[in-house]
């Protein structure tokens, strides 16, 4: 490893070990965005291909990884079959303390594989979620909606699990007071949604009722429908990876259409054009709430220490985003907020219990 230049972060303060491969624009960009990050007094140790990086700023670190699996079709073997890759050599930094948090420039699959096998999941949680705050105009913090990828399905008990680590993240990360959770169904009622759901239901108004709420510092708000995600119906939505992927393409791909078609109609006349240049101030601020790559990425909770997973597609502002929010996940201590309030709910795996001999 070679530092570059004088850190000049204070002692002690939290690492971010970065797997620099997998982004679409290329190791340079996420190296870019560990630039920004350590501009603002974050230290970055990146891992991947040296050479590529160009000039790096003090407070980071190199560690020459150019082998990549972020686009493997099978993660999981790629991951155990290749301890060279940068994202496993990450990964390891973080559950060997070299680092205190992983980042993750492409590949869901690849992440979770090297997060499971390397820092594995804390104590007592089923399986890890990908948490992802979506910036909704109005709203005064994102909505986190989790799963939304990591588990293609989930059980009850997994639900229930998820929206405890939801609330911790969302007070702890995001700063919401009390955070309202709900269940992403067809209908508000009890009653309504798949059987995981409605199981889910009731554990979460048994755990949340009568109190609860107040000692595990949120509020279940019940069943909350589609429509509810964007507008703020909840501060925390939780669903399975399947549908919670679904939904958070069809949001993005509303989203997108709906910002070329005003673009398409402000620039298809001069009394459009005219409305454009008078709009522009207006719209900027909007379009900066809305800015994906401002939230910095999913968060994948239920592991030993904290990961961030931006999207490949990102450019530098994106990938200092997902390190800076990293950075402050950590010094927020979001993993021991997350184990807490599961251990508080009773809503931990419990322990296997060893055959005496």
């Amino acid at each position: 490893m070679r530092s570059v230049g004088a850190d000049g972060s204070r002692p002690g303060a939290p690492v971010i070990a970065v797997d620099a491969n997998g982004a679409d624009l290329g190791p340079a960009e996420v190296a870019a965005g560990a630039n920004l990050a350590a501009a603002q007094g974050v230290r970055v140790t990146l891992f991947g291909p040296a050479a590529q990086f160009g000039h790096l700023v003090p407070g980071v670190a190199v560690v020459d990884a150019p082998v990549s699996i972020a686009k493997s079709i099978d993660p999981a073997r790629a991951a155990r079959e290749h301890p060279e890759a940068s994202i496993v050599r990450a990964a390891r930094a973080v559950a060997a303390g070299e680092a205190q948090a992983l980042v993750c420039a492409g590949g869901t699959g690849a992440a979770l594989a090297a997060g499971l096998f390397n820092i594995k999941r804390a104590r007592g949680i089923h399986r890890p979620a990908l948490a992802l705050p979506l910036p909704v105009p109005g709203c005064q913090a994102p909505v986190t909606l989790l799963d939304v990828g990591a588990n293609t399905a989930a059980r009850p008990e997994h639900l229930v699990q998820f929206a405890f680590m939801g609330g911790a993240f969302a007070a702890a990360v995001l700063g919401i007071e009390r955070p309202r959770v709900g269940l992403l169904s067809n209908g508000e009622e009890a009653e309504r949604g798949s059987d995981a759901v409605v199981a889910a239901h009731a554990q979460l108004a048994s755990a949340l009722g009568a109190g609860g709420g107040q000692t595990a510092g949120m509020e279940f708000v019940g069943n909350v429908e589609g429509t509810d995600v964007t507008a703020g119906g909840a501060d925390v939505v939780v669903t399975d990876g399947f549908t919670g992927n679904v939904a958070l393409k069809l949001i993005e791909g509303v989203s997108a259409t709906l910002l070329e078609a005003v673009r398409t109609a402000a620039l298809g006349s001069a009394r459009g054009r005219l409305g454009g240049l008078l709009l522009r101030g207006a719209l900027r601020p909007l379009r900066r709430s809305i800015d994906p790559e401002a939230q910095g990425g999913a968060y994948l909770l239920g592991l030993r220490s904290v990961a961030v997973v931006p999207h490949g597609r990102f450019a530098a502002p994106g990938f200092a985003a997902a390190i800076e929010r990293a950075h402050r996940a950590v010094q927020a201590d979001v993993v021991a907020a997350t184990h807490a309030a599961l251990s508080d709910a009773g809503a931990l795996r419990p322990s296997p219990v060893r055959a005496q001999r």
